[in-house]
């Protein structure tokens, strides 16, 4: 096997030494991940060409990788002088030099980690709050959420991004729902007898928030509890506001009723007074009639609870003077508290006081019916002395008593006025004028509530 040279060269001791030596194999600085060099007790030779080269121990980052370039190139990667570049992966950050050197006490130039990137802490917002994954680090995800009563303004979801910020602007809980309240249901009344309201009374109600429960203003429309309601249909509205100046309103109504027996008619030449409405359950109406007419039927009728009117209807029928009666008081007593008398005494119908009296009095006849007056007129001496209402011709010899009951002169002439209770007021021994007679009469008592009923009537003389 080749010469005897070769094979003593062989067998030399040097050699032989290096034969028995185990065989190391070279290390690989391939990008990888670990501990920081520093941190790693790991050592490997790199070839016996280097023996006596200082070295440095793999690097080892985690979560990050390592890019080498040896002197010498090849794959020793921890020889004196080489520079390795650390690049983090995504979400994470380098701390410490991104590019280290091997230097000639076996150290690296530098101790480096890659950290998990952190977003900044996010604001608790007011009346709310947030649920987080995995904290405040890259990728992880917080949501919002709000406070009964509250609504979500913002983004609901944020994630934690690269950039080390949150994606989407932080949210907030803001009070976007009205407050309640809850309004009584309708309220159904009836009028009590003789009257056209209702006290109407309920609990006020009360609103409440859903967020804080503080309510700023309370506002009521329409009437307010314990009022009197008139008859018909109210509307009651309550509206609520809380501190974010929602509103909240509830509604109700009101419905107030009044039986009604139906409206009565004031009788034809007469009047009708009524109480409260008129037609109203418990409301009462009077009747009387003008002057010369009587009443007959029911003076007065009330409304009753089965909404039916009492008593029968009114009707005024034209009076009716009886000239027969023996006396002339009884003649008098048919026109007490209906009529006045206006008596016109004269000795003989050819008196020029009597016919020009009579002549004014035709012309004012308007106003005579209004103050229900009715003329009397005493013709004549006795015993063909003679007395006429009107076309009804008094027997001689009541119409001497009229003349001397009341005193009337016989050989004179005289008007004599009498009022409804039968009483002389005024006697006039010349003409009167009409109208300073109608300003007399306006003057009695009885007169002035019958002027109130004929204003209400629409009962006037036009001239």
């Amino acid at each position: 096997m080749g010469s005897p040279a070769l094979r003593a060269a062989l067998l030399s001791p040097p050699l032989l030494l290096l034969l028995l030596l185990p065989r190391v194999p070279p290390s690989r600085a391939s990008p990888g991940s670990g501990d920081s060099p520093l941190e790693d007790d790991e050592v490997g030779y790199s070839h016996t060409r280097y023996k006596d080269t200082p070295w440095c121990s793999p690097i080892k980052v985690k979560y990050g990788d390592v890019y080498c370039r040896a002197p010498q190139g090849g794959y020793y990667k921890t020889a004196l002088g080489t520079r390795c570049d650390i690049r983090c992966r995504k979400g994470y950050e380098l701390h410490g030099s991104s590019q280290l050197v091997c230097q000639s006490n076996k150290r690296w130039s530098d101790k480096v980690i890659c950290k998990q990137k952190r977003c900044p802490t996010l604001a608790m917002p007011a009346n709310g709050g947030f649920k987080c994954v995995d904290g405040a680090y890259f990728n992880s995800r917080c949501e919002y959420y709000c406070s009964p009563g509250y609504t979500l303004k913002g983004e609901r979801t944020v994630t934690c991004m690269d950039n080390k910020a949150w994606s989407g602007r932080p949210a907030s809980c803001v009070d976007m729902e009205p407050p309640r309240i809850k309004c009584p249901s309708v309220k159904e009344r009836i009028a009590e007898p003789n009257k056209l309201t209702v006290r109407v009374s309920w609990e006020t109600p009360e609103g409440r928030d859903t967020a804080d429960g503080i309510l700023t203003d309370v506002i009521l429309k329409g009437l307010p509890p314990g009022s009197n309601f008139p008859e018909g249909d109210h509307k009651i509205q309550y509206t609520v506001y809380d501190r974010a100046e929602n509103k909240g309103i509830c509604k109700f109504r009101v419905k107030v009723r009044v039986r009604r027996c139906g409206k009565l008619n004031a009788p034809e030449n007469g009047y009708m007074k009524c109480s409260s409405d008129g037609d109203n359950y418990g409301a009462t109406c009077e009747f009387s009639c003008i002057g010369g007419y009587e009443l007959q039927g029911s003076p007065a009728r009330v409304c009753q609870s089965n909404l039916a009117w009492s008593g029968t209807e009114p009707t005024c029928a034209a009076m009716n003077v009886n000239v027969g009666v023996r006396t002339a008081a009884a003649l008098l007593d048919q026109f007490y508290e209906k009529r006045r008398l206006l008596i016109v005494s004269t000795p003989t119908a050819r008196n020029l006081l009597y016919r020009l009296q009579l002549g004014m009095l035709q012309q004012a006849q308007c106003g005579l019916d209004l103050r229900h007056i009715t003329v009397v007129e005493l013709v004549g001496v006795f015993p063909t002395l003679i007395g006429r209402i009107g076309a009804k011709i008094m027997p001689p010899a009541l119409a001497l008593q009229l003349r001397l009951l009341l005193r009337i002169p016989l050989y004179s002439f005289s008007t004599v006025l009498v009022d409804k209770h039968g009483m002389d007021k005024e006697r006039y021994v010349s003409l009167v004028m009409p109208v300073a007679l109608f300003n007399l009469i306006d003057t009695f008592p009885l007169r002035k509530e019958e002027m109130v009923l004929q204003a209400e009537m629409g009962q006037t003389c036009n001239t």
